[in-house]
């Protein structure tokens, strides 16, 4: 009786195929929209959280432009260089309100709109993500199959069998403010360590930009600072502008192609690592 109760217990853990995991046509193509329209990198946080953030980013922004108004002001070697390498500290900013201000105009809206529920099977969860401090969890709903980004302390009490669970969920950053099970917790889902490759690659989209803009930065300053062609203050200019934008340049093809190599090592990952 006992060997027969075992059996049907791990009949009904869930270990998932790769095809049950993997979206189809539709559902990959909603998901990427949903993903742009939920805060790109910013979705699945806290809104409170995107918000000090925000706040963060404009104080950064603010000590930019500052930096920017004294280079042009005092820069030595004519304007046409010192608008150079003035315009340069505007790479930062635009980085910061390009990943930032999306979610932080959906995090202040979240703040006034009451979360909303989602009721689903549990097909998969992992510690696992692309987001930093976020793990996932796949649910199929009446709508087709779902995934959303959850806390790690919330994920420890999702079973590994199928059950149905409840979410309740910020309606613009898809922020899961709380995670309910109905039904029995035959298996318990084991803990899973997160390879390196994942951990690499949930950075990279933030290390890419800081790496970038600090290059940029310093290549172009220090060819406008240095009395290269005093004589010409337009070539001058244009050497600075040209580094800067090479160096810089160099940076994000590196990155491009690094994220391309890590991406197929997670793709491999993703299908044993999920459930």
């Amino acid at each position: 009786m006992g060997k027969k109760r075992q059996q049907m217990r791990q009949v009904r853990q869930v270990r998932p195929k790769a095809s049950a995991l993997a979206p189809t046509g539709a559902d990959a193509k909603r998901q990427r929209e949903r993903y742009v329209a939920s805060g790109g990198l910013l979705q699945g946080y806290a809104p409170e959280f995107v918000l000090r953030l925000g706040y963060y980013a404009a104080a950064l922004s603010a000590v930019c432009l500052v930096v920017l108004i004294v280079i042009l002001v005092l820069h030595p070697w004519g304007w046409p260089v010192g608008v150079v390498a003035a315009v340069v500290w505007l790479v930062p900013i635009a980085f910061a309100a390009s990943f930032i201000v999306p979610g932080f105009r959906l995090a202040r809206g979240d703040r006034r709109r009451e979360p909303r529920m989602v009721q689903g099977q549990l097909i998969g969860a992992s510690p696992i993500s692309s987001s930093i401090g976020l793990g996932m969890l796949i649910v199929r709903t009446r709508g087709g199959q779902e995934q959303y980004l959850v806390e790690p302390q919330k994920l420890s009490r999702v079973p590994g069998n199928q059950v149905t669970v409840m979410l309740t969920v910020t309606p613009a950053l898809r922020h899961v403010r709380s995670l309910g099970i109905m039904g029995q917790r035959l298996v318990p889902r084991p803990e899973q360590p997160v390879p390196a490759v994942v951990r690499q690659m949930r950075w990279l989209p933030l290390i890419t930009p800081v790496v970038l803009s600090i290059v940029a930065i310093a290549a172009d300053d220090l060819v406008a600072l240095l009395p290269i062609l005093t004589s010409s203050s337009i070539l001058h200019a244009l050497l600075a502008l040209i580094l800067g934008a090479a160096l810089g340049g160099a940076v994000f093809a590196a990155s491009m192609f690094y994220q391309r190599r890590m991406q197929a090592q997670v793709a491999a990952l993703m299908p044993g690592g999920v459930g």
